[in-house]
């Protein structure tokens, strides 16, 4: 098991910030950190927490929020009321994933959450990549959408992808991904019902059969 994405929510709302970490904490890839509300508390997590992924107001108390993603050695998205073209392009150049407009349904932040950690696992380890890996990876990591079936949804494709060619059962599956056991079975479930996935039974010591999963080929 890979360890957990260690997140960090900075924004001086501290109803929103405890909105934004709760639904990191609800997947389980990432760790959330204790939310921050200011600049100087920013970085003073940054330096003792080492988070990888930072969710980012623009206006702090105390500074700018896009400036602190082009300082930090940390992967970001912003999260902002500010909705004209130039506050989002300024963003886009400092270094920002995707940029969330405030405010915006849940299943937003869910999708951009999702999204990194499949770019996460496509560029993890140090086997070489070929294009494509790199070309689906940014793709992710910046939103577009895969080029999946209209039948899919986005957490059936993910629970596809941690199939790969191999058997899994759900709470492998669901390790993978970063959602529940019981999340994964129902997706997988679905699937199977659509013959998309077969159901295999491993027997162990105790008799009881577990269910494993894979691709139909």
């Amino acid at each position: 098991m890979t360890d957990p994405i260690r997140t960090l929510v900075i924004d001086d709302d501290f109803r929103v910030a405890g909105l934004h970490r709760d639904a990191v904490a609800l997947h389980a890839a990432y760790d959330a950190l204790p939310p921050v509300r200011s600049i100087a508390e920013a970085r003073a997590a940054i330096a003792s927490s080492r988070p990888e992924l930072l969710l980012v107001d623009v206006h702090l108390p105390d500074g700018d929020g896009i400036e602190l993603v082009r300082a930090a050695d940390a992967d970001a998205v912003v999260i902002s009321a500010a909705d004209d073209a130039a506050t989002v392009r300024r963003a886009l150049r400092a270094g920002a994933l995707t940029y969330l407009i405030k405010p915006f349904d849940r299943r937003a932040l869910d999708a951009v959450l999702d999204g990194y950690v499949r770019a996460r696992n496509l560029l993890a380890g140090a086997r070489p990549l070929s294009q494509q890996d790199v070309d689906r990876a940014i793709a992710i990591r910046h939103g577009a959408a895969a080029q999946t079936s209209l039948s899919r949804s986005a957490t059936e494709q993910l629970v596809l992808e941690a199939l790969g060619d191999e058997e899994a059962s759900a709470a492998e599956v669901g390790e993978r991904v970063g959602i529940s056991r019981a999340t994964a079975q129902r997706h997988l479930a679905a699937l199977a019902a659509r013959s998309i996935v077969e159901v295999r039974l491993r027997y162990g010591a105790t008799g009881r059969p577990e269910h494993r999963y894979a691709v139909r080929r």
